[in-house]
């Protein structure tokens, strides 16, 4: 599609941003020492990057989904960690608080958030509900004017970074499943709340991911977020959104190793010729070349049913996260194929894409959670 004039200025702002302040060393530090860089979360606050897509009566910049995407596939273009940095406050982040937050909750929370000043995350898998999140065992136990959590949450992404974190738990013991379950805001240095170790991962490692463990933590009725048992409708709500950033995410990072692509096979000589001019090759490139474009019209058409409120825009960002998620995986395993043994060496950025790439198709709901929702859509 062709973006309008505003989301053109918008585009060139997020690449000449991520080009100029998220070098290749930054990236190799990060990548090396799994840290957090917090000069560059408060460089992205600046810019207002933490609050794209928060409204602008709550400190953000009230902008769209379009905009939304735009950003995560620029941002990913030049690495996958970038995009994460901005990506977690407009998202699951934020995303409850838009949905059902009460007006004291979204003006006590968003504004700190949308200026970078406050790390909010999203707190739904556990150790034993992964895919199926209605099999969530944390609990949040009723006492006169408060509830007292105890459970365990994993693979919380910025958890060792967070402020706060919204969570799910079970509110009402007898329901079974999804029912019965609430979503309160908890503040992440209260007695009883307390990290797992950073976990050791394959890729994405410049944003740190632990458990989060509550024992008998005390929180107040105001920090209720949305109808009491009727929280996992806002999870699965949310997760609409996060899908839609993954999906823009995996864009990006198709786009990136595209671009590696290109660049080696121009430059790479066997026999006496470009590796370019040799037909297997060109083919690969085809091949991702169409995919890229496939996933990003599938993506920027996702965000703009959710900017018009189109009832099919969730199956939509599943369709989009579904299809982006393997193109980037596909596309990063071929431009691997295509640097040869070049592209098995960390000297060369399509072997971070590559391990980078994997969580894709993992995070916000697996590929084959996505292809569910697109089945029962269609066969319900």
């Amino acid at each position: 599609m062709i973006l309008d004039k505003k989301h053109a200025m918008q585009q060139k702002l997020f690449r000449q941003f991520a080009e100029t302040e998220f070098t290749k060393e930054l990236q190799e530090e990060l990548d090396t020492t799994g840290a957090f860089n917090w000069d560059i979360h408060n460089k992205m606050a600046k810019y207002g990057f933490m609050g794209v897509k928060i409204p602008v009566e709550y400190g953000g910049a009230g902008g769209d989904y379009l905009s939304y995407v735009i950003m995560n596939e620029e941002f990913s273009r030049q690495d996958l960690v970038l995009s994460i940095y901005a990506n977690t406050s407009n998202s699951l982040g934020g995303g409850p608080l838009l949905l059902a937050g009460s007006e004291e909750q979204k003006k006590e929370y968003l504004p700190p958030v949308a200026r970078g000043e406050k790390i909010l995350v999203f707190g739904l898998t556990e150790p034993g509900a992964g895919s199926d999140a209605g099999g969530t065992n944390t609990t949040a136990i009723p006492d006169g004017d408060d509830y007292i959590i105890n459970g365990r949450k994993c693979f919380i992404s910025g958890a060792p970074m967070a402020d706060w974190i919204i969570i799910f738990a079970k509110t009402d013991l007898k329901q079974k499943g999804s029912r019965g379950i609430s979503m309160f805001i908890v503040d992440m240095h209260l007695p009883g709340v307390s990290l797992g170790a950073d976990e050791k991962k394959m890729g994405i490692k410049g944003y740190p991911t632990s458990d989060v463990v509550f024992e008998d933590v005390r929180v107040g009725k105001e920090c209720l977020i949305g109808p009491l048992n009727k929280g996992f409708q806002y999870a699965m709500k949310t997760l609409d959104g996060g899908r839609l950033g993954v999906a823009a995410m995996s864009v990006g990072l198709a786009q990136c190793a595209l671009d590696e692509a290109v660049k080696y096979a121009k430059e790479r000589k066997q026999f006496g010729r470009r590796i370019a001019d040799f037909q297997g090759i060109s083919f690969m490139i085809a091949e991702m070349a169409a995919d890229v474009e496939a996933a990003r019209q599938m993506t920027y058409h996702a965000a703009i049913l959710k900017d018009a409120n189109d009832p099919e825009a969730g199956i939509a960002c599943s369709k989009a996260k579904y299809f982006a998620a393997e193109a980037a995986n596909r596309c990063a395993y071929k431009a691997v194929q295509i640097h040869g043994g070049y592209g098995y060496i960390q000297e060369y950025k399509v072997e971070r894409l590559y391990r980078d790439a994997r969580i894709l198709s993992i995070f916000e709901g697996t590929t084959q959670i996505q292809q569910l929702v697109i089945a029962n859509s269609l066969l319900r």
